[in-house]
């Protein structure tokens, strides 16, 4: 089903730039140099000046950057950073110099990160003057004159050509050219630019008399009326919107940060509440701060931030081998939460190459046969592309597609013989439509066999339909051929109409185009078409699945757009089209994105359209992923959630303005994208179940001391708790952001916006099932060695009692079985949902390698003598190890188990299972 709103733009134009002028620059030729005082002998080269001084140079200026010094102090006070200086100072005082500027320049990288990402738009905006070109011809004192095009003014008459590119926005006074705007509407096709009066209420870049600064002439000649320069030209407007569009932080920088604080809170109330507490049950002050700073080690996560930016750089990294390269690490979590994809249409889900698609042949309609090669030769023959000497073709590319199909159709053209018997050549005229050539003896194909005489000589014109069948001879299939055209055009083709006249061998050939034009014998109708992409489709298919919507936000015509995005899945069964983007109001929007369920087709899109959807759709709670390769899309690129980049087709700006260029140029890449982030995402929650995890056991120690008012000595040292959280806790830690993804990741909806990466689930896993298992298991472990050794409750321990070596190794034995109890939560975490056996245990070498180290790092802390004076530590027993030996089974089952229990709820809940 598709639905259509609107159908072209009401009576107020696009905002713009241009409207701070106080003409319409679109306004009758007259009128329009009367305002600028202007005529047809241009400027004088005293009033040029004197108008630079007034309008200043014609370039694209950026605004002045934010204080360095500011921004710096910003990230060094973030939470988290806040957390790390403390984490940093502990270290220090602790005498652990080497973690502690381990932990600074963790501190160091992380602000480095954010102050480039801040530039970004600064960069964008300074690749926007790549596109004015250096100079212009202009006419000056009534002569034309080379001058720079940092010198036009408003006012100036400048000459254009077929390959300049324009440096001004201009209105046409003379002639017509032919303008590749796609890098200011994204249209893969010429627009038509010519000396014509306006069009009540279409949107400026519509208009058919005025070119625009940065786009290129692909045909014609003309001159125009320079109307704005620099800042107030459409270029300098996108430059001021990529500058106000300031980059809001990501879901996870939100997260981390209110996690931060969280952290930050808890661990400073538990270390006042156990000072007043150690105090109130009559310890020392000084054994009362050990606690309260032990409690706070044991708290802060030294390891978070390095661990997710981990998780985010091997998800950078992965998606660069695959064809993404992302910009902003938190980028890569961002596209995992991603619930809409915005799309441009041209080079995102087409290849930004025309096809010749469909053939008509006047009596014959689609059926193939040698009429369909005769009019696929014929089209090929009235073209001025050339082949490079790699055999590249290189002109207008809709030439350029009518001969690449001549030669799928069975009709190749050689385009030297095409050159050496063309006897006369009329150029496309934008006014006329038409271009035509008088080609002579050649023969079908462009081929001369041996023996074989010459073709007679012939006419070929091709053109806009409507302009070819006006000048058909009387009587022929011209009513026929509209409605094939019609057709054709409805299924988002480009539709050319070919006609021919023979000329009788010694007659005379037409020298003016009129002539040539005029008596013509319909061949039939080419259907060119920019076809979607081959893997576009099922990457549509797999958003769907993972339930994101998928919107088309182009500045091609509905028609065109909508073809395509039916094409590939998009709209699926329903589709809004929306044919005029330009006359929607904010009401409107809210219906269509938020309260509707069709996936839409946005048209006629300009900077400020795409402005306005990916507020609309922040407004209301949705992440947006915005893809685009021009100009126009610098600003909503840099707006949007993540701004996504063509890397072979997009601009420079484009690719500035971007979180993540592709490649490859390819939509599905966006797809894979969307799963590397949501795997950084669950990779990210593994990683705080696992340190939340291993919190319970460090604290309950702690909590066993102070409650029994010293009658059972302190399980833990402070020195053993940083061994811990800086030592042993790091490395499988950091091996978990590269956890491969669940089964069914892409299954599932995206997460909601107002999901907190720490969930209630989360705690309740990481505190009541593995912590509190841990704790258990490592507190018996604790009091079997004093047991065993005879220990009661009060009975001393310290230097000089019998007990005091008991203790020492009961000590140790706590520190080791915390260790092996982090294996198995380390296993445990690995997984959410899923067995183990799912992901394989296996598969992930890198926590093998970190679990390795930490019982080697263990044994050495337990069995060196110079670390066992540091540490406090005492060589264990056999039973002793063999009993701590058995946590990380117990430990990792006990997690196991909760989990088969709540697939086989989940799986009892569903209906029919």
């Amino acid at each position: 089903m598709t639905d259509r709103v609107g159908s072209r733009a009401g009576p107020e134009r696009t905002a713009s730039a241009t409207q701070a002028l106080p003409f319409d620059p679109s306004e009758p030729l007259p009128r329009l140099r009367r305002e600028l005082a202007t005529g047809p002998d241009g400027l004088s080269a005293r009033e040029a000046a004197r108008r630079l001084a007034v309008h200043g140079p014609n370039e694209v200026r950026r605004r002045v950057r934010s204080s360095f010094v500011r921004e710096l102090v910003g990230q060094l006070v973030h939470p988290l950073a806040l957390l790390l200086w403390a984490a940093a100072a502990l270290a220090f005082v602790a005498d652990l110099a080497v973690l502690g500027w381990a932990i600074l320049a963790v501190i160091a990288v992380n602000a480095a990160f954010a102050l480039l990402q801040e530039r970004q738009a600064e960069r964008a905006v300074e690749t926007l003057a790549r596109y004015l070109p250096e100079h212009a011809l202009a006419v000056r004192d009534g002569q034309p004159h080379v001058v720079e095009a940092r010198d036009l003014v408003p006012g100036d008459l400048i000459l254009l050509e077929e390959g300049d590119k324009i440096p001004a926005d201009a209105h046409v006074a003379e002639g017509g050219v032919e303008v590749d705007l796609s890098m200011l509407t994204g249209e893969s096709v010429p627009a038509e630019r010519i000396a014509s009066a306006g069009v009540l209420g279409a949107p400026l870049l519509e208009e058919p008399n005025l070119v625009f600064s940065g786009t290129t002439c692909v045909e014609g000649q003309a001159r125009a009326i320079v109307f704005a320069t620099g800042n107030h030209t459409e270029l300098g407007r996108i430059a001021a919107l990529s500058q106000r569009t300031r980059r809001e932080a990501s879901p996870l920088e939100r997260q981390v940060k209110r996690v931060a604080w969280l952290i930050a809170g808890v661990a400073t109330g538990m270390g006042v509440v156990f000072l007043v507490l150690g105090v109130a049950v009559g310890l020392p002050v000084a054994d009362s701060l050990t606690f309260a700073i032990g409690l706070l080690v044991a708290n802060v996560p030294e390891g978070l931030l390095p661990t997710i930016t981990l998780a985010l750089a091997v998800g950078v990294r992965a998606l660069a081998r695959r064809g993404a390269l992302v910009k902003r690490l938190s980028a890569v979590e961002t596209l995992g939460s991603t619930s809409v994809i915005c799309t441009d249409k041209t080079g995102t889900l087409t290849r930004n190459s025309m096809r010749l698609r469909a053939l008509w042949t006047v009596g014959h309609g689609s059926e193939p046969g040698p009429w369909a090669e005769e009019l696929a030769t014929a089209g090929a023959l009235c073209t001025t592309v050339t082949r490079e000497a790699d055999g590249e073709l290189h002109g207008d590319p809709t030439e350029a597609a009518l001969v690449a199909g001549a030669a799928d159709h069975g009709a190749p053209l050689d385009l030297g013989r095409r050159d050496a018997g063309r006897r006369a050549l009329f150029r496309f005229d934008p006014r006329l439509r038409l271009m035509s050539v008088v080609q002579g003896g050649e023969t079908r194909g462009g081929e001369r066999q041996r023996g074989e005489t010459p073709g007679p000589t012939r006419i070929v014109v091709k053109g806009a339909p409507e302009a070819v069948l006006d000048r058909l001879l009387p009587g022929t299939a011209a009513d026929s051929a509209r409605a094939a055209a019609d057709e054709l055009a409805r299924d988002g083709m480009r539709v050319l109409a070919v006609a021919v006249r023979d000329v009788p061998s010694g007659a005379e050939l037409p020298s003016r185009r009129q002539d040539a034009e005029s008596g013509l014998t319909l061949l039939g109708l080419l259907g060119l078409y920019d076809p979607p992409r081959p893997e576009v489709a099922d990457a549509v298919r797999r958003c769907h699945e993972a339930g994101i919507r998928v919107h088309v936000v182009t500045g091609d015509n509905g028609a065109t757009a909508a073809a395509v995005a039916r094409e590939v899945g998009i709209g699926v069964p329903r589709l809004h089209v929306v044919a005029a983007s330009e006359s929607l109001g904010d009401d409107q929007l809210d219906r269509l994105l938020v309260e509707g369920d069709a996936e839409i087709v946005f048209a006629r899109s300009s900077p400020e359209t795409k402005l306005k959807v990916a507020d609309t759709l922040r407004e209301h709670g949705r992440i947006v992923a915005m893809t685009g390769d021009g100009v126009n899309d610098a600003p909503a690129l840099h707006r949007a959630h993540i701004g996504v980049a063509m890397g072979r087709s997009g601009t420079d700006v484009a690719r500035e303005a971007a979180a993540m260029v592709l490649t490859d140029d390819d939509f599905a890449t966006i797809v894979t994208a969307v799963e590397a982030g949501r795997r950084v995402y669950d990779n990210v929650r593994k990683f705080i179940v696992y340190i939340f995890a291993h919190a319970t056991p460090e604290i309950v120690p702690f909590l066993v001391f102070a409650l029994s008012a010293g009658a059972v000595p302190l399980p833990l040292t402070v020195l053993q708790i940083l061994a811990i959280d800086l030592g042993t806790e790091t490395l499988p830690a950091l091996a978990l952001g590269r956890e491969r993804s669940e089964p069914g990741v892409m299954q599932r909806p995206p997460r909601p916006r107002h999901q907190g990466v720490i969930s209630r689930d989360m705690l309740v896993r990481s505190w009541g099932y593995l912590g509190l298992t841990s704790a258990v298991l490592v507190m018996a472990g604790y009091f079997y060695v004093l047991w065993r050794a005879g220990w009661q409750p009060g009975d001393p321990t310290g230097t000089g009692s019998p007990l005091h070596q008991a203790y020492v190794t009961a000590t140790t034995a706590t520190f080791a079985g915390i260790v092996t109890c982090q294996v198995g939560t380390a296993l445990a975490a690995r997984t959410d949902h899923a067995a183990l056996r799912d992901i394989g245990v296996f598969s992930n070498p890198l926590l093998l390698a970190g679990i390795a180290f930490e019982l080697a790092f263990t044994a050495a802390l337990v069995y060196a003598p110079p670390l066992q004076r540091l540490f406090g530590t005492a060589a264990l027993p056999l039973d002793v190890v063999l009993l701590v030996a058995t946590f990380p089974v117990l430990v990792w089952g006990t997690d196991e188990l909760r989990r088969a229990r709540r697939r086989r709820q989940r799986a009892s809940a569903v209906p029919g299972s």
